[in-house]
């Protein structure tokens, strides 16, 4: 079986991707956005090879974040390089928008046709392109290495599922994972998947988001709501569908149980003295949290409504749930949470990235399933940085013990901070080796 097959089939869904974007952008306005850019029409003025355009594709929020580290010190160490920043989300898109300067372009990944790929590859003539984490297209690559551009994969990871499904597509991935110029791999175990699939794996640099660092301005905000307020505060970060329902039944069953036991005795129902907040993964659903605490008959506290700061300064309201739902703000959260869930982690879809609550030094709680980020939770879990637990309502056990116990939280909280600095250094790796693959290319200096 060849490519041609898998192109005929491309081509052939396009009207339906026109309609999922369509829909996706009822409730994220950002996929209604130049459309047409997903297909290889382009309003800006064609670029030459003499513009020097280095172009980076972050398909996500979290890929986007980490080419942010990585196009830092590239613009320090080339100078004279344009950037050409794709994404394939409208989370993605909206955080890459703060990366540009004057000069870059940004635009959406082509849908990966061979039509659109080539008119992409012509429209712009990027010197490299450097594809972050995960995001190969067996079109584009293929366009790549026949239009001479060189293309690379940085920041690499494959877990073992996406192995799983690579090999049962082996006539599609091997190509095309092959005709990859480089590629840089997060772990050693990534290593070694990617080169069963014929990849050309020419360094083990670690991962780059460990060389990002938090908003020190928004951590040291969430840092001072929390000593404000007086009461432990634990976070859901970046949850996931069905990970909110089972935690806010958790959290229901909990309240009746208390108020049942404190009614016997007289206490106070909000004896457990915890307030929980809870930060969805992704922002279309902000919405459909909110209901779903308001249908177990909590209130919602929602970030946008709080203002300078949330509702603190007044007695635990056990009634409430806080809601995170604003976008670019991970570290202020982190900064006023003295625990942390890892969302996606309760039910099997591998899980978060943990490293940005490590750098916030805040203690992390984290389920049965993350394969995304394998060696990263286990490492976390060997520092002390994080906990490994069953199921969510182990989770919730030992969230509630660990917020009420400050000697463990702040030995958590100082293996995290250790952690995130000892695993620094990926992004000076990478950095030289895409100058010395320019330099390969006959490019000394952009």
């Amino acid at each position: 079986m060849t490519r041609w097959l898998y192109s005929i089939f491309m081509w052939l869904v396009q009207p339906f991707v026109r309609r999922k974007l369509a829909r996706r952008g009822l409730y994220e306005t950002g996929y209604l956005q130049a459309v047409q850019e997903r297909f290889g029409y382009y309003t800006v003025a064609p670029l030459t090879a003499q513009d020097n355009t280095i172009w980076v594709h972050a398909v996500s929020l979290g890929e986007t974040r980490a080419a942010g580290v990585l196009l830092t010190l590239l613009r320090e160490r080339l100078p004279g390089m344009r950037v050409l920043l794709t994404h394939g989300t409208a989370t993605g898109r909206a955080e890459g928008a703060s990366l540009l300067q004057e000069g870059d372009i940004q635009t959406w990944q082509p849908w990966d046709t061979s039509g659109a790929v080539r008119r992409f590859l012509t429209h712009f003539k990027p010197r490299l392109g450097i594809l972050m984490e995960t995001e190969i297209w067996p079109n584009l690559v293929a366009a790549c290495a026949k239009m001479q551009v060189p293309l690379v994969l940085a920041n690499a990871r494959l877990s073992e599922k996406s192995l799983r499904q690579a090999r049962r597509l082996a006539w599609l991935s091997r190509p095309a994972y092959g005709d990859l110029r480089a590629i840089w791999a997060q772990t050693g175990a990534d290593a070694q998947r990617l080169q069963q699939l014929g990849a050309k794996v020419q360094g083990v640099f670690g991962n780059l988001k460990f060389d990002a660092t938090p908003n020190p301005d928004q951590l040291a905000i969430g840092r001072a709501w929390r000593r404000s307020f007086g009461h432990p505060v634990v976070m859901f970060a970046s949850s996931r569908a069905g990970e909110e329902e089972s935690l806010v039944q958790i959290l229901a069953l909990h309240r009746s149980t208390v108020t049942v036991r404190n009614a016997s005795v007289g206490a106070h129902a909000g004896a457990s003295g915890i307030q929980w907040l809870i930060v969805p993964r992704h922002p279309q659903r902000f919405d459909e949290v909110a209901t779903l605490i308001a249908q177990h008959g909590f209130a919602v506290r929602r970030r946008t409504d709080w203002g300078e700061a949330p509702p603190v300064g007044q007695d635990l309201d056990q009634d409430a749930i806080w809601l995170g739902d604003s976008l670019g703000e991970m570290a202020l959260y982190f900064g006023l949470a003295d625990v942390a869930l890892l969302g996606g982690s309760f039910e099997p879809l591998g899980g978060q990235n943990l490293i940005e609550a490590a750098a916030c030094a805040c203690p992390l709680v984290m389920g049965p399933h993350t394969f995304n980020f394998a060696d990263a939770a286990e490492l976390a879990e060997v520092a002390g940085a994080a906990l490994r637990v069953s199921s969510l309502q182990q989770a919730f056990d030992v969230a509630q013990r660990l917020a009420t116990d400050p000697i463990q939280r702040a030995a958590m909280s100082g293996a995290a901070a250790k952690f995130s600095i000892a695993h620094r250094g990926a992004v000076e790796k990478t950095v030289a080796a895409v100058v010395a693959l320019l330099g390969q290319q006959g490019v000394d200096a952009l």
